[in-house]
This record gives structure tokens, sequence and C-alpha cells, in this order.
């Protein structure tokens, strides 16, 4: 079960989509001043070293962070995200990539506050190494979902929850679903950001359509393609599915995924922003 390395494919595609529609997120709660929570139930390790032998050997952050984060004609709203891709980096060299507690405690505010959960014996203590001192994030080594569950509603009544798991395991995709049906009865107010591979697509229908089966409403689909669906197994897709999302999340990954797509897929690939469920 916990075998999945995300060292492998830090910075790749779907890093890129996932880490987009978080920092948007994330920049539309910073428009009011009271405190929010980012909570991250797979973690992993915080940063990735694109120099170490686990992403040479892929090299797919090649193809995804590698072909965008200096470019000069990126829309605006992607600042934020690509400000903390140089925050950690000098000059031209990109040598390291933030995992996603890195992009979530990078745009926080001194209000706000972090939670992040992770079961890896190899990532979990460079989780620690990473944010050990900071007093705005509490982390654990435990299953993910049962700790989103402990903690909500959170104090602040306000935040996002990052779920992006491994998907290893048949049952995640149903897990997903579960958690949800749980987690949005403890607080239905809160945005929840799913992250997806398409390797089968029957196994993103298990997600969205199991959503709409617990009557959850706002369910915004995001996904981002660099080859055509196929039977044979490799992800040639990935997306978010979010709960609840900002108002404005919608006109701005319609805005980005087309000049994200020219860039990574020009040929291959393909993009969508659609409504799941309504409000």
């Amino acid at each position: 079960m916990l075998s999945y390395r995300h060292s492998f494919h830090a910075g790749n595609h779907a890093d890129v989509v996932k880490h987009i529609v978080q920092s948007l997120i994330i920049e539309s709660l910073k428009q009011k001043d009271k405190a929010f929570v980012y909570h991250d139930t797979h973690s992993g390790a915080g940063r990735y070293d694109l120099s170490d032998d686990h992403a040479e050997k892929t090299g797919e952050y090649k193809q995804g962070i590698g072909q965008i984060w200096q470019r000069d004609d990126a829309p605006e709203a992607l600042a934020p995200y690509i400000n903390t891709i140089r925050s950690l980096n000098d000059g031209d060299e990109l040598r390291f990539y933030p995992g996603s507690p890195k992009v979530g405690r990078t745009l926080l505010r001194d209000q706000d506050r972090a939670m992040f959960t992770e079961l890896h014996p190899t990532d979990f203590p460079l989780l620690l190494q990473e944010f050990r001192g900071d007093r705005q994030v509490k982390m654990f080594k435990e299953d993910g979902y049962a700790r989103l569950k402990a903690s909500l509603p959170p104090k602040e009544r306000r935040g996002v929850v990052l779920i992006d798991p491994p998907y290893e395991l048949k049952h995640e995709y149903q897990d997903v679903v579960d958690a949800m049906g749980e987690s949005v009865e403890r607080w239905a107010t809160g945005t929840y950001a799913i992250w997806y591979p398409v390797v089968y697509r029957k196994n993103v229908d298990l997600i969205t359509q199991g959503l709409e089966k617990l009557g959850i409403r706002k369910i915004l689909q995001i996904e981002l393609g660099v080859a055509p669906d196929s039977e044979e197994r490799g992800m040639t897709a990935s997306g978010m599915i979010v709960i609840n999302p900002p108002w404005t999340l919608e006109q701005q990954m319609k805005e980005i995924l087309p000049w994200l797509q020219t860039i990574i897929a020009p040929e291959t690939g393909h993009q969508l922003v659609q409504w799941v469920v309504p409000e």
C-alpha cells in the first residue's frame, strides 16, 4: 500500500494542474481577512529535488513545470503558483519543486494555519524536516481520512481540504466518495479539492457519480489531458474535482487550461471545465 513515491512524478503535468487549482482556491480565501485552515490529507515529502535519481529517472517534470515556470506570457492568475516555484530556486536553474504542503504554506498569511497528514515511513520524516518549528503547521503520521474526520468542522469555519491519494488500490476511488460523504456532513461550507488521475476513465466516473448520489451540490470538474483515453495502463490525463469552489475558479481555469495545453500537449491533449453538479 505504501509503495507510491511522489518523488518520481514531482512537477509533472498533473502536479501543475493540481497546484494551480490549489493556489487559486487559497488566493480566493485570502480575499477576506478572517483566518482559514489549509488541510492536506496526503501530504508527501513537502519539497522534491528534481536533480535526484527518482525525478531524473522519469524526467516527467521536464514536460510539466519545466515548460512553464519561466515563460513571460503566463496568465496573471498563475503568479502566486509560479512564485512559489521561483522562491525555491536560484536564477534559471530548476532544481526544487514544492509539494502541495509547501505550495499551501507559502501562500498562507500569519493568521492562517495548516494541517498535514502523511503515512509513508520515508516521506513523513522529510515532511517533519521541512516544517519543523513552524507554529502555523501541525503534522500527523496517521491515516489522512481519519485525521480529517477528527478535525471537522475547523474552528475557523473557513478553509480548503486537498485530497490527493496515490490511488494504488481500486478501493481508493470509493474511499474518496465515502470520505466526502462524512466530511460534507460535518462541514458543508468547506471547499474540498480532490485530485484524480485518468488511468481508466471508469474510475473517475466512479468518483463523480458517487458524489452525485450523495446529493452534494456545487461540484466543478477541471481536467487537462496529454493523450486520449486508453485501455492501456498509463496516466493520460488528470484533474481536480472541487466541491464548493470559489466563484472565480471556473472562469480562471477556462482561461488557464487552453494556455497550458498549447504548451504541454498541443496536438494530443484535451481540456475541460464543467459542472458535475451545479449550485
